[in-house]
């Protein structure tokens, strides 16, 4: 079921007066609803992965109740072992099996041997990636003693399969989120009232900035072998907003929904493109993805102890497993190694960190600095983006060579054969205008024009939104 769909539409306000109905009969009568409502939520694609979704809860709350029962550093490692086998080799399977199998058979026919393992029709679960490592994060705060394990199965449930980020996150981890199923929640005006206005706003990302960047970007892309350095450029501007307005539009309409049911997740973006350098960028793009990578992998790796070496070698390995993480497909891992190539000059001269505030506070505008900082790491960006879009490594390399072959002629032919782009890039411009004046905040709606604000904003979804068709969120797939 797709947050921009007619079916979520009536799903979401049935849930709603459910939960809120049963509320006097204590929280384990909520969190049932929930769990209900977040199978229907997940089944709406395809029911059989909800066995993967039961399976992975089982294991991991069997594992939090022996770990509680067990003190012998062996056995609680073998526990832990147990759920991090399970989790991954699920997710291994279904994400991974076919890449490896390819490049297996490439390694030896490059050495001259011709070998035909089987490949397998295999369907990738729907966000097997987040909520794998959601539950991996309860599994490894347990044996870490950081957390207690829980006894109350439907709790657990609904930390596992909590319907409004199961697919693309946030990626909650159990001390925060699991603490919230505890307790009966009450319902607050102000919350909800919040929650509707992010629901709007990401609806406007998803709809409005997102699937109409996607209609040019893929166009662009398709062609790139006829286009021009120009109409390349714009091409990879326009995917750049569009997995931007996708992503943060998602994570935006999952916090506002969470928020209807008295629930709070963390924030997953934070102005990505106003980042003055790309550790300032990793810092507020998919928070809690790179948070979690912090924690349990660059962290029990050594983090920025030890050596400049290992230190080195830490941040490459992040990135690396980063870009794995979001696909099969070396174009992501070359993704990801970009990313680490842009982030060692910074490591090296110690200023990784040196950007930890909002850029531009107390002032209107940024000093031409900082607008020059912003507009070089948004490039860099923009280039390492071509590489996630395209779909092998040979053509991302093919079309950055024509960005870079500085061929002009034609000027922006782009926009000369295609009607409407250039009142696109003024919705973009006017996008990031909103974005810059609210940087600070949540979402725009939070000063005394907030009802024009929503008024303009619910007009641009309903006369530029595509309703042409229900356009997936491109996180879906990882």
């Amino acid at each position: 079921m797709l947050f921009n769909s007619l079916d979520f539409a009536v799903f979401l306000p049935m849930v709603f007066i459910l939960h809120w109905l049963v509320s006097k009969k204590g929280c384990r009568y909520q969190n049932l609803i929930l769990v209900v409502a977040s199978y229907v939520f997940y089944g709406w694609w395809d029911w059989r992965f909800l066995l993967l979704i039961v399976f992975s809860t089982i294991v991991d709350y069997s594992v939090g109740l022996s770990l509680s029962k067990e003190d012998h550093v062996k056995k609680r490692k073998a526990l832990l072992l147990t759920s991090v086998f399970v989790n991954l080799g699920l997710l291994g399977f279904f994400k991974y099996y076919n890449f490896f199998i390819d490049n297996y058979t490439t390694v030896f026919s490059f050495f001259g041997s011709k070998i035909q393992p089987n490949s397998l029709e295999i369907i990738l679960p729907v966000g097997i990636s987040f909520y794998t490592f959601q539950t991996l994060s309860y599994t490894i705060d347990v044996y870490r003693r950081k957390l207690e394990p829980t006894k109350d199965f439907i709790a657990f449930s609904v930390f596992v399969s909590f319907f409004p980020q199961l697919v693309a996150g946030p990626i909650e981890r159990a001390t925060q989120l699991l603490p919230q199923f505890y307790k009966k929640r009450s319902f607050n005006y102000n919350q909800a009232k919040e929650g509707l206005y992010l629901i709007i706003w990401g609806l406007f990302k998803k709809m409005v900035i997102a699937d109409t960047c996607a209609k040019y970007a893929n166009d662009i892309f398709s062609k790139y072998e006829s286009m021009n350095s120009l109409s390349l450029l714009l091409g990879a501007i326009y995917f750049a907003f569009q997995i931007y307005g996708d992503f943060s539009g998602y994570s935006d309409i999952a916090i506002g929904t969470s928020r209807l049911f008295g629930v709070d997740l963390m924030k997953n973006f934070k102005y990505p493109y106003f980042s003055r350098d790309i550790a300032e960028f990793w810092r507020r793009w998919h928070i809690s993805l790179s948070t979690w990578f912090r924690d349990y992998l660059y962290i029990p790796l050594g983090g920025s102890k030890g050596t400049r070496w290992m230190n080195l070698r830490n941040v490459f390995i992040i990135f690396l497993v980063s870009g794995f993480w979001h696909g099969a497909n070396w174009t992501f891992i070359v993704w990801g190694g970009l990313n680490a190539i842009y982030f060692m000059p910074l490591l090296l001269a110690n200023k990784n960190r040196r950007h930890l505030n909002d850029v531009a506070l107390e002032r209107i505008f940024p000093s031409f600095r900082e607008f020059m900082a912003m507009l070089s790491t948004f490039l860099l960006t923009t280039l390492s983006w071509v590489f996630f879009r395209s779909n092998t490594v040979n053509e991302a390399f093919m079309y950055l060579k024509r960005l870079f072959s500085f061929n002009f002629n034609g000027g922006m032919q782009y926009l000369a054969i295609e009607r409407y782009a250039p009142e696109l890039m003024i919705l973009i411009i006017c996008f990031l205008f909103v974005e810059w004046h609210s940087r600070t905040k949540e979402h725009p709606f939070f000063d005394k024009l907030r009802y024009f604000k929503l008024m303009l904003i619910l007009l641009g979804i309903i006369t530029l939104g595509n309703y042409s068709s229900v356009n997936d969120f491109i996180y879906f797939q990882f």
